[in-house]
């Protein structure tokens, strides 16, 4: 028994963890509709009361922001969902976005009480339902925006975030909310970073992020798109033009490749570029919009984190009948969360796990084949894992005419070119202390995947939350 858990209270872990309700694979397979359908009222009741309200709750320590879980759902339970919501929201703006897509089971559902002899408490669902209730009820006419209740005019000195991710919304909220005048700079037309050309349609709709950037925007943040930092205007530019601090959130947009021969060929393309022509630029209603795709009827993705299976998913959803999932180590290897790997094998994804390639083929400059090797898995490596060794004499081919290689994303390296006295890692990220993000330029801070390499939301949000509070402190005692 756990410590400080009574009988009666672990009488309660019995109770079933509530199914989210889903499109059917069949259908979804063929549409960019949200997958997930959210619960009902009733759902979250029921999914409420499973929480044992924990003297010592661990899940908040799980929280990489610390939103009061253990509060906000005794709310819910209540039924006083508008407060629930303003509780997450004490620490948390993004709160539809989180609860899609963040991994709530390698965080503060792992470390939920519930899950030492069941199913843990669905937090991340319960997140999305008071979030996604408030976004109904405005748009039903049922109530006003809550949020208006914090706008203010902000009129203490200028901060510039750069880079409208998760991280740069975060800072430049957190930043409102003290008083500071943040202004984010979005290189794209659109702001939102990788929540808006990264992840697609059908796990995060465009219509939540843009309502939670509105939120961002009511609390006094101005946000300036295609604003390349680093062309258009430097660091030394912000300073001159009066901004006392500048937090750098430019994220991993810079793709890599395998360096094996046909990755230059017509029909192959980085996963950052096919999301990006999907998601942000709906390349998917061409020609009703403007930018064009290879549309693959046989489609090989290169990669086993959750990229790839985006990547593999909207291949489906382009009309793929065939799409291929080459990863070389085995499933229970692969980053991806369990949820997406699940949803891909639903809609009809096939995995070829424990094989990697070693060229594309083509025909008159065009992809027409993938040759692979079979691997096995030897000794772990420096991440812990299983190296994967081939397996000589093991070679094989899949036809294809499409070929998408996810296999991660390193540091956008513009900004940081234009800056060259930036300390930066071996790797190409900006070096900035763990907590406060600081860099080793006065007045310069930085965080998310630029400094940790490709991450999760809900960690650069912790960066860019912590990454304010050092701003703040260091505008008013001017200490560096």
């Amino acid at each position: 028994m756990a410590k400080g858990i009574s009988k009666k209270e672990l009488k309660k872990e019995k109770i079933p963890r509530v199914a989210m309700p889903e499109q059917d694979p069949e259908k979804r397979s063929g549409n960019f509709n949200e997958v997930t359908l959210g619960y009902t009222e009733e759902d979250a009741l029921r999914e409420a009361s499973r929480c044992i309200q924990c003297k010592n709750p661990k899940c908040i320590k799980g929280c990489p922001v610390e939103i009061d879980i253990k509060e906000f759902i005794k709310l819910i339970r209540e039924k006083k969902f508008d407060e629930a919501l303003e509780k997450i929201r004490e620490k948390n703006g993004l709160p539809a976005i989180c609860g899609r897509v963040c991994p709530q089971e390698d965080q503060c559902e792992k470390e939920c009480i519930l899950g030492i002899k069941d199913d843990p408490v669905a937090i991340g669902r319960l997140e999305r339902y008071v979030a996604d209730r408030e976004m109904r009820h405005i748009a039903e006419g049922i109530k006003k925006c809550a949020w208006s209740k914090v706008t203010k005019k902000c009129t203490k000195e200028k901060v510039a975030v750069i880079g409208s991710g998760p991280a740069g919304l975060v800072c430049a909220a957190e930043l409102a909310k003290m008083g500071y005048r943040a202004t984010i700079f979005e290189a794209l037309h659109k702001p939102g970073g990788v929540l808006v050309y990264g992840i697609p349609e059908f796990r995060l709709p465009k219509e939540i992020v843009l309502k939670e950037i509105e939120y961002v925007k009511s609390l006094g943040v101005k946000i300036e798109v295609n604003m390349v930092i680093g062309k258009i205007l430097t660091i030394d530019d912000l300073f001159k033009n009066g901004f006392k601090a500048i937090f750098v959130s430019t994220g991993a947009g810079l793709p890599y490749f395998m360096g094996i021969p046909g990755e230059n060929l017509n029909g192959v393309y980085s996963a950052n570029e096919y999301l990006t022509r999907s998601n942000l630029m709906k390349a998917y209603k061409f020609p009703e919009c403007d930018t064009p795709i290879v549309k693959g009827l046989r489609v090989a993705v290169i990669g086993g984190g959750n990229v790839a299976l985006d990547s593999a998913r909207t291949a489906k959803r382009l009309g793929a009948e065939k799409v291929y999932l080459i990863y070389r180590r085995s499933e229970e290897e692969m980053p991806a969360r369990d949820e997406e790997i699940e949803h891909a094998r639903e809609e009809g994804i096939e995995f070829q796990l424990l094989a990697n390639p070693v060229e594309i083929a083509g025909r008159n400059g065009w992809v027409n084949k993938i040759r692979c090797i079979r691997m096995k898995l030897g000794e772990p490596d420096d991440s812990g894992r299983r190296r994967p060794v081939p397996i000589e004499g093991s070679e094989f081919e899949i036809e294809i005419d499409v070929a998408v290689m996810a296999i991660g994303q390193g540091p956008n390296p513009l900004l940081a070119s234009s800056v060259p006295d930036l300390n930066l890692t071996r790797w190409g990220n900006i070096k900035a202390e763990a907590v406060t993000g600081k860099t080793n330029i006065r007045g310069v801070f930085a965080g998310g995947d630029i400094v940790t390499g490709a991450a999760t939301v809900i960690l650069a949000m912790g960066a860019g939350k912590s990454a304010a509070a050092a701003i703040d402190e260091y505008i008013r005692t001017g200490i560096w």
